[in-house]
């Protein structure tokens, strides 16, 4: 009988892959990838499907918008055309506004870098999640993905969970516990096993494999 920490294992090994690195974004603790990270987790809060969402996130940093400064100077119709192309096109036109907000308020607040905002919340994932939804766009679940991910990069507001993730431990027979969890892998896969619990929250036939 396999334990939990071989079930975590299993679990990262297959189905591991962080939506960030699945999005082609090398996360890092550095000002671009972190807001690469904020427009695929803006991308992924719509009622979209999570592969669009992910496509349509390369499409923008493959245009050349990999930073806040660079996608400001795009203008609403090439934002529109880029999601459209990415398969974004229920909500382009909204869209491509919320981006040029979301690069227009992180520039002015925090200078283009998200280490800013996590300093101003003294790197307390709550307030973080606060800071967060100042962005149009970005919602409790918006924010939960980005904490999701950048816990790999941020420890210190690690372990980080949310509800699809304790699903998912519920689905899979693991601890639904944060601190429980994070004991079964090592301290920077977690982020990894949170995209894998999500991944069999949405679809629990994963387990069969």
């Amino acid at each position: 009988m396999s334990t939990h920490r071989d079930l975590a294992r299993r679990l990262v090994d297959e189905h591991g892959r962080t939506f960030a690195a699945e999005a082609a974004i090398t996360l890092r603790d550095k000002p671009a990838p972190l807001w690469q990270l904020l427009v695929l987790s803006l991308l992924l809060s719509t009622r979209i499907s999570s592969d669009i969402a992910i496509g349509t996130a390369r499409e923008l940093f493959s245009t050349g918008w990999r930073t806040p400064q660079r996608l400001r100077e795009s203008t609403w119709q090439q934002r529109v055309d880029a999601l459209g192309r990415g398969g974004y096109r229920r909500y382009d036109e909204s869209t491509a506004t919320r981006l040029d907000e979301a690069a227009a308020l992180l520039i002015d607040r925090w200078n283009g870098d998200l280490r800013r905002l996590r300093d101003e919340a003294d790197n307390d994932a709550a307030r973080v999640s606060t800071l967060l939804q100042e962005f149009t766009g970005i919602g409790p679940t918006g924010a939960s993905i980005f904490l999701r991910e950048a816990q790999q990069v941020w420890p210190e507001v690690g372990p980080f969970t949310d509800k699809l993730v304790h699903k998912g431990a519920k689905n899979a027979g693991l601890p639904e516990d944060t601190d429980e969890l994070a004991e079964l892998v090592a301290g920077n896969e977690f982020a990894n096993l949170a995209a894998a619990l999500v991944r069999v929250a949405q679809n629990p036939g994963l387990l069969d494999g």
